[in-house]
């Protein structure tokens, strides 16, 4: 990938670097894949049935790797680009159930994590010790 965004043309235009575009498409598509109702969308289009998606899907599982995956914000969507290599779990997709579902527990996740934390900090903060800040 290219350490600048674009170079400047002769017109005075800027150029997008097409590897840097690609990273950020890309980026940000499998960042939409922790969004459940988004993956029902896909399915329900029947983009989960094709080939073609389904071996483009299977390309993507590079931002599992550490040098990728360090940019992603919503660290569950690796786990759903797991998940849709899965036949029965595209399948499943379909139902507007199942990403409701999905959703719910998502939520009840985040909502556990959330306590877990708060009752961490608080020990802490009763030991005297510093809070580690989020970046």
């Amino acid at each position: 990938m290219a350490a600048n965004a674009g170079s400047a043309a002769a017109g005075g235009e800027v150029k997008e670097d097409p590897e840097r575009l690609r990273f950020q498409t890309e980026l940000e598509f499998v960042q939409c894949l922790a969004n459940p109702h988004y993956l029902n969308f896909l399915a329900q289009q029947g983009y989960l049935k094709e080939p073609e998606f389904i071996n483009y899907l299977s390309y993507l599982q590079y931002w599992r790797q550490q040098e990728y995956a360090k940019f992603i914000k919503y660290p569950q969507c690796l786990h759903f680009l797991g998940l849709l290599q899965s036949e029965f779990f595209r399948r499943e997709l379909a139902y507007a159930q199942c990403a409701k579902f999905i959703e719910e527990q998502q939520l009840q996740h985040w909502h556990l994590y959330n306590k877990k934390r708060s009752q961490f900090q608080q020990k802490i903060l009763a030991k005297g010790k510093p809070v580690p800040v989020d970046k």
